[in-house]
């Protein structure tokens, strides 16, 4: 049973988080290029804008600060879950490979297959999430022994391996293709939020509406998992289906993240060890922080990312990596 005090610490941690997500966005929307001042943010969000004001924010910015959101607790709660299932706190999607599998197919895809341009923004996290259940398979595949299960060094060390692999992949791919294409996936690899309009929102938002319920509804198993096998096998779980679903669903976030993000590593690593650190490690408490905080840190990176640096800003990936790469590098020492 989980103490009535813990329980008012996380909702007011998730409360804190909100306010901070809110407060972020609002700076968000005013900068940028064309400047919107912060008094007219209401009366533009309430339709009393003129035309520069309405394109500014709705078609400009309001999407992006949603995107990035969705995209940042989609990473996030992916990194929650595999941290979770390989009893391991440094895996990642990004570090792991799975967005690295996602960005070939994606590279692949845009290159070689026609496609309808309305279709194409819908179709983009399927493919992504072909390539990245195919990589995960496989670092699976060499991650595990009969002998012992899963082996959560191991799994990191052929995550990143794999990573490096398809990197070389990604480099041969576009070295034959068109310069217009080969600026659109060197934007992808710098983590750039490329998917800024709002079909991406509808486009990402299914993943996110379906899957944060289904693992929040998974946590006590999660929570077991994160035990060990032996526990988890002696209080009746099935342990290699319960860790292939949520290893599935963990992959599906990841991989509707960056399609339209870009490759955006270390949010799913140092979220859930913010959130672990401010409630616990019992994930039907943490995860709901984490997928809050996720958000924040990637808006956070895009929002100061694309006003460092005229004209285009710094892509949030680098910025998000700034962070995270000396992150990693603490809790690999660490651990």
């Amino acid at each position: 049973m989980i103490p009535s005090a813990l329980v008012r610490k996380q909702r007011l941690i998730v409360l804190s988080s909100l306010l901070l997500i809110v407060a972020t966005a609002i700076v968000s929307m005013g900068l940028g290029a064309s400047s919107l001042s912060y008094n007219r943010l209401i009366p533009v969000l309430m339709g009393d804008g003129v035309f520069k004001e309405n394109f500014v924010l709705f078609s400009v910015r309001l999407p992006r600060i949603i995107i990035t959101l969705l995209a940042g607790m989609a990473l996030a709660l992916s990194g929650s879950i595999l941290q979770s299932i390989t009893r391991n706190d440094l895996a990642d999607p990004g570090i792991i490979g799975i967005n690295s599998g996602a960005g070939v197919a994606i590279a692949i895809f845009f290159l070689y297959v026609p496609i309808d341009v309305g279709s194409f923004v819908y179709v983009l996290p399927l493919v992504a999430f072909i390539g990245a259940v195919i990589t995960a398979g496989l670092i699976y595949l060499f991650s595990y022994r009969r002998s012992e299960g899963l082996n959560p060094i191991k799994l990191v060390l052929t995550g990143v391996g794999f990573s490096l692999a398809l990197s070389g992949i990604m480099i041969v791919i576009i070295s034959a293709a068109e310069r217009e294409k080969v600026t659109f996936i060197s934007q992808w690899l710098a983590g750039s939020i490329w998917g800024t309009d709002w079909p991406f929102i509808w486009a990402l938002l299914p993943w996110l509406a379906i899957l944060i319920p289904f693992t929040l509804y998974k946590s006590t198993r999660l929570n077991l998992l994160g035990l060990g096998e032996p526990t988890a096998i002696g209080v009746g779980l099935r342990v290699e289906r319960e860790r292939l679903v949520l290893l599935l669903t963990a992959v599906a976030l990841a991989a509707s993240a960056v399609a339209v993000t870009g490759g955006i590593a270390f949010v799913g690593l140092m979220a859930p060890h913010i959130a672990k650190s401010l409630v616990g490690p019992r994930n039907q408490l943490f995860i709901p922080v984490a997928i809050l905080m996720g958000g924040w840190l990637l808006l956070l990176a895009d929002t100061v990312g694309r006003n460092l640096v005229d004209p285009d800003g710094i892509a949030a990936g680098i910025m998000v990596s700034l962070i995270g790469v000396p992150y990693f590098a603490y809790l690999l020492l660490k651990k």
